[in-house]
Order: structure tokens, then C-alpha cells, then sequence
């Protein structure tokens, strides 16, 4: 069996680079739904020219955030728009993302 540095090695003789990549959150759009992945693990491999990204770790589907929601935030709380959607976006409920910012 490999260890993590025998993967590591055996991939670069085969011409190949793996990165792994420090992030909080990801999302992907899919169709009209939006899969969002807190803690990840993200990683980049390179090989024969090409860019692989591999993501692993639990998610949670969220659906696109309502226009009369994020005025109601706005209205409740004095705050711009991109801080309204960032609000809701990070709390996914009205109130939470009103008492959030205020």
C-alpha cells in the first residue's frame, strides 16, 4: 500500500503535480441549484497540460437567494445589497442574516 509520500513521488515520475489547496468554502452551480462545501479538501493536479481539480467533503444544497429577501435585509438593517446577499448567502434564513448584521 502507498503512503502519502509514496503517492506523491510515484505521481511525479509519472509526470504529474498535486497541489492541495486551503479553503473555507466552495460552490458549484449546478443547473439551478447551488451545492455548497464548507471545510473541503481541494486539490490540483496537473497533468499532461491539463488542470484537474478534485473536491471532496460533505455539502449542503442551497437554494438562490430570493430579491425580496434581500431588500427586507436591507430595509431591516440599513446594509448594501452585496452585503445583504453575503448575509443571507452565510446564514441561508432572513432573520439570521438580519440579526447577523445588525
Amino acid at each position: 500500500m502507498f503512503g502519502g509520500k509514496d503517492m506523491m513521488q510515484a505521481m511525479k515520475q509519472m509526470g504529474m503535480d498535486m497541489e492541495e489547496i486551503d479553503t473555507d468554502k466552495v460552490e458549484v452551480t449546478v443547473g439551478d441549484k447551488k451545492l455548497v462545501f464548507k471545510n473541503p479538501d481541494l486539490s490540483k493536479i496537473e497533468a499532461k497540460g491539463q488542470e484537474i481539480f478534485q473536491l471532496q467533503g460533505s455539502y449542503s444544497e442551497v437554494e438562490e437567494i430570493n430579491s425580496d429577501d434581500i431588500e427586507l435585509v436591507m430595509e431591516k438593517t440599513g446594509c448594501s445589497e452585496d452585503e445583504a446577499k453575503k448575509a443571507l448567502e452565510d446564514a441561508e434564513d432572513v432573520a439570521e442574516a438580519v440579526m447577523e448584521l445588525q
